[in-house]
């Protein structure tokens, strides 16, 4: 590959990652209440991201392209998940409106554990399948028709960088204590907001690999 064709590949990588969709919201939602879990689940973002990229880099990725009902079955069950976690996200915010946190500490104690923000993390990027289509759409064209393996590790690891620096700049723009202090008191709302954009995405996902597979 050549230099220009990096350049290419991993613009297209950041436009995409930066890109409203329900890793970014995640970010966004975590690092309002706490910088470590934010990180964590940035961590677990980006395996996901790893073995979206591997299966796209090394082929296998191409089964999921070539037969659109087996996509659609991978976004019925990744909606599914989607609208679960944006149930629950939305609900802890309804139960924490009328107590909210009364410091930074007490904001990032209610977010649970780092190993539950990193599984958050994983899960919300492997639920959503949509990445296959994106990651095929920029890989393919600028891959050899039988790359290296040497050149197929390199892909995987500039795509999974590149996004995973864009994520930990986000989240230490957001987690600064000046601005969790401002938003503290508007946690709730920002949880119930973000379920309820979990829970739309993923209805969208649902809907449209439910239709997929009926008229497939």
């Amino acid at each position: 590959m050549t230099l220009a064709q990096w350049v290419s590949l991993l613009a297209l990588n950041l436009a995409g990652a930066a890109s409203p969709g329900p890793d970014m919201i995640l970010i966004m939602r975590l690092a309002t209440r706490s910088r470590t879990h934010v990180l964590a689940a940035a961590l677990g973002i980006q395996l996901g991201v790893v073995m979206w990229t591997s299966l796209t880099v090394f082929g296998a990725a191409a089964i999921l392209t070539a037969y659109p009902s087996v996509l659609a079955f991978v976004q019925l069950i990744g909606g599914i998940a989607l609208i679960w976690m944006g149930r629950n996200m939305a609900m802890a915010g309804w139960r924490d409106r009328s107590t909210k946190p009364v410091d930074l500490a007490d904001a990032a104690l209610r977010l649970g554990s780092l190993k539950s923000a990193f599984k958050t993390g994983w899960l919300t990027n492997i639920a959503n399948p949509k990445i296959v289509l994106f990651l095929a759409a920029i890989v393919a064209p600028l891959l050899p028709q039988s790359p290296s393996i040497g050149l197929s590790i390199a892909v995987i690891a500039a795509l999974t960088l590149s996004a995973f620096l864009l994520f930990v700049v986000v989240a230490f723009f957001l987690s600064t204590k000046a601005v969790r202090r401002r938003v503290l008191a508007a946690g709730p709302w920002i949880d119930i907001a973000s379920g309820v954009l979990f829970m739309v995405i993923g209805g969208s996902l649902a809907i449209n690999g439910l239709v997929t597979m009926i008229w497939a």
